[in-house]
């Protein structure tokens, strides 16, 4: 794909940087795999928002995406490269020969006629899908399976993709895009190459009216706040939170709190913790 830069005829488009969608060959959707979704809009099932700025948006129709790739041994060829407003990847709609269509995350590269098929005697190349314990060493996968037929649940945003590093036993192990090495069985499935639409990290969406497209509400700094309504709020003028590190609208540590079990089972499978990334570069804001 490629990226848009616009004039500064309005100052919504000063900053805009959008995708020029000329990877995108089909406007439309195919109809036998699109389904209607309620969207929560943050809302639990009593009405109560559980999460914040959420809201509002363009309807959308969920496209059905086929994340198992079970139909092994049977060869497929892409007809078309779709949009989803779901995801940040692109879709690549599947012809198989025995005339069944489906939606499968459109790996970098990937052509239009081209063919794919999965099973483990599939050959290596972009787009095919494996067992890890066909997968030569060093490859590049995405759309990877934590638990064998449930469909792949890692590495599927766009521009995303992990590495085989090491194979003993019955587990294989991955290098995540987080720099997390996990050991995963060797019967899981993964799709040869990386996710498509790389450049979608060097986007801008130009104006707040954009976010609101997208079914997001605005937030608010908690130090711009009321005392009664964030532990940061109150005081005369640009006031310090008051407070050893920052913390959420109810008294919780925010920015950097890890928040994962100490004696969680999959503890095991992960040979080396992902990076931690500093609250400078992230650039965070107070909650």
């Amino acid at each position: 794909m490629a990226i848009r830069n616009y004039r500064p005829i309005t100052p919504g488009t000063r900053t805009r940087v959008a995708s020029d969608f000329s990877e995108v060959t089909g406007r439309g959707r195919e109809r036998g795999l699109v389904v209607a979704k309620h969207r929560r809009k943050g809302r639990n099932n009593r009405g109560v928002i559980t999460c914040r700025h959420r809201g509002g948006g363009h309807k959308r129709l969920y496209r059905i995406v086929d994340f198992r790739r079970d139909k092994h041994g049977v060869v497929a060829k892409v007809a078309a490269i779709h949009y989803d407003p779901h995801r940040n990847a692109r879709l690549a709609l599947l012809f198989y020969v025995d005339g069944e269509k489906r939606y499968i995350l459109a790996p970098a590269g990937i052509e239009i006629g081209q063919q794919v098929v999965s099973g483990p005697e599939s050959p290596i190349e972009t787009g095919n899908a494996l067992p890890l314990s066909a997968i030569p060493l060093g490859s590049s996968v995405h759309n990877v399976e934590l638990y064998a037929g449930r469909g792949g649940q890692m590495v599927r945003t766009a521009g995303a993709s992990a590495q085989v590093v090491a194979k003993e036993g019955d587990y294989v192990a991955l290098k995540l895009p987080s720099t997390e090495v996990r050991l995963v069985r060797r019967e899981c499935y993964a799709t040869l190459g990386e996710v498509g639409n790389a450049e979608v990290r060097n986007t801008s969406l130009g104006k707040a009216g954009r976010k609101r497209w997208l079914g997001r509400r605005p937030e608010v700094r908690g130090s711009v706040m009321n005392p009664c309504d964030h532990p940061h709020g109150g005081g005369e003028g640009k006031a310090p939170i008051g407070r050893s590190g920052p913390v959420t609208p109810w008294g919780k540590p925010a920015l950097g709190l890890r928040t994962r079990k100490r004696n969680k089972p999959s503890n095991r499978f992960v040979l080396r913790k992902r990076r931690r990334i500093s609250k400078r570069s992230r650039g965070g804001r107070d909650s």
